[in-house]
């Protein structure tokens, strides 16, 4: 293959499906994911884990942090520091701010789920120096199997959740041709002083930490496999030297949902994200038959 884009055998056909009129699209659901960043002496890293193979959804993909928002941090106010909930409201493009409220604690929830790494402290000054030892540990893995909701956790641990260590940073929505579909908010973060990252996801095989520009061009020889979204939010992070120059930036980033659309042009069936070219996918409009194979990647 050219490069390493995630592309499904089954989205030809899917694709074909929508275009006429058999496929109906699932509804998104709405999830978040952070790209947590660190200074090194060659510039700024990223966290990345590869998804389990098995996974239904990007299996063997390099991704974030991520996953979808629990509707119990709908339902009770956390003790909150940074912009208010008003102001992530605005900012996210949602109409209430327990929507907002939600979708932060869903990027807070699952950094701390997926890496170990708790973006909440005593107060709204600090930030919890360690997260290790079986307590802490107890508290993760309830959160993971959903025993536990995120606000409770908070309360439960007297903990304030730093909105203000967090920026919003691109919105995707899963193409409509998919059987599962995310509305999904990509947030930066700089991993705070005195916490360090873990290889504890349930969902993940692999962790580490990589300059953008080096996970560009393992996607680029094909040898790290990743969603459109992923490498471009890598070729956007690696005009930045530092985690907090990127941090800074975020506040003017644009929010305009990204979503894939396929046309029927020119006899071909055209998948494209707009705004990204280099993603764009060329089909045979007609289905050669049940062995027919899409292009690679």
């Amino acid at each position: 293959m050219a490069n390493g884009q995630w592309y499904p055998p089954e989205w030809p056909d899917r694709i074909r499906a929508l275009a006429d009129g058999t496929l109906t699209p699932v509804r998104p659901r709405r999830a978040a994911t952070v790209m947590l960043l660190k200074d090194t002496a060659d510039g700024i890293a990223v966290h990345m884990l590869r998804r389990r193979a098995s996974m239904a959804f990007a299996g063997g993909a390099y991704a974030y942090p991520g996953g979808g928002v629990d509707p119990r941090d709908h339902e009770r106010l956390v003790a909150w520091a940074g912009p208010g909930r008003a102001e992530w409201a605005r900012r996210l493009g949602v109409t209430s701010e327990t929507e907002a409220q939600a979708i932060v604690c869903a990027a807070v929830r699952e950094t701390y789920e997926e890496a170990g790494v708790l973006l909440a402290g005593p107060n709204g000054n600090s930030v919890v120096s360690d997260t290790t030892g079986a307590g802490w540990e107890a508290d993760r893995e309830a959160l993971v199997a959903r025993d536990l909701s995120f606000a409770e956790f908070l309360d439960r641990r007297g903990l304030v959740l730093r909105s203000d260590l967090l920026g919003a940073w691109t919105r995707w929505i899963t193409p409509e041709f998919e059987p599962r579909r995310y509305d999904t908010w990509f947030f930066v973060a700089a991993l705070p002083e005195g916490q360090r990252t873990r290889n504890v996801s349930t969902e993940a095989d692999r962790t580490l930490w990589v300059r953008p520009a080096e996970a560009l061009a393992g996607y680029g020889r094909g040898d790290l496999l990743m969603m459109p979204p992923t490498v471009a939010t890598l070729r956007q992070l690696d005009a930045y030297d530092k985690a907090g120059t990127a941090l800074g930036a975020a506040d003017d980033r644009d929010l305009t949902p990204v979503l894939a659309q396929a046309r029927l042009e020119n006899g071909e069936l055209v998948l494209a994200w707009p705004g990204h070219e280099e993603f764009t996918k060329h089909l045979p409009a007609a289905h050669d038959g049940p062995n027919a194979e899409g292009p690679s990647a």
